[in-house]
């Protein structure tokens, strides 16, 4: 059965390596998130670089998640002193899965304060697509389809949890996406 990636991409409005305590509080939760959503139940993997430096994003060894990347509306720095993004690459069984961990828990709270943490946007911050059994999505892979989501709108190749698609592409529909009564694959 194909696997759900899931690809989040924000800009903030200080640098990574801002010593405010407004960062550090975004950097703490953020932490303890990564930690809480990769117990949930459908939870797979997300990418992380091999040499784990906090703030290092572009020029990381990211393995086979690919090089990393970033939409083109992205105009800030691209240093550990200048980036201000926060961006995630992450592979799910399904949905519902997905959707419970980012509304419940500690996610839902940091949820309510990323007002606090990230500019206003006028392009989507999250997509999802299907991959194939085995397969390792790329930053790559997330960056264009997330592009494609906001020239064009949501599709079997780029989607979002208000218009879902089946592996299959046909539409999924939101029914039951959160609900553990209604089967969300």
């Amino acid at each position: 059965m194909p696997s759900l990636a899931l690809y989040t991409f924000g800009v903030l409005k200080s640098p990574l390596a801002d010593p405010a305590p407004l960062t550090h509080e975004f950097y703490e939760i953020g932490e303890a998130v990564y930690r809480e959503i990769s117990r949930y139940p459908g939870y797979l993997a997300h990418a992380e670089a091999a040499d784990g430096d906090r703030g290092l994003l572009f020029g990381a060894d990211w393995g086979a998640w690919g090089e990393f990347a970033v939409p083109a509306w992205y105009d800030k720095g691209r240093t550990v002193e200048t980036t201000a993004l926060a961006t995630t690459l992450s592979l799910w069984t399904g949905l519902r899965p997905a959707f419970e961990a980012v509304y419940t828990g500690l996610h839902r709270g940091a949820l309510s304060r990323r007002h606090d943490w990230f500019e206003k946007a006028e392009q989507p911050n999250h997509m999802f697509w299907w991959v194939p059994d085995d397969a390792i999505p790329t930053w790559q892979d997330g960056v264009s389809r997330l592009e494609h989501l906001h020239g064009h709108g949501p599709a079997p190749h780029a989607f979002t949890f208000r218009h879902p698609f089946s592996p299959d592409g046909t539409p999924a529909g939101t029914d039951g996406i959160g609900r553990k009564s209604d089967p969300v694959h």
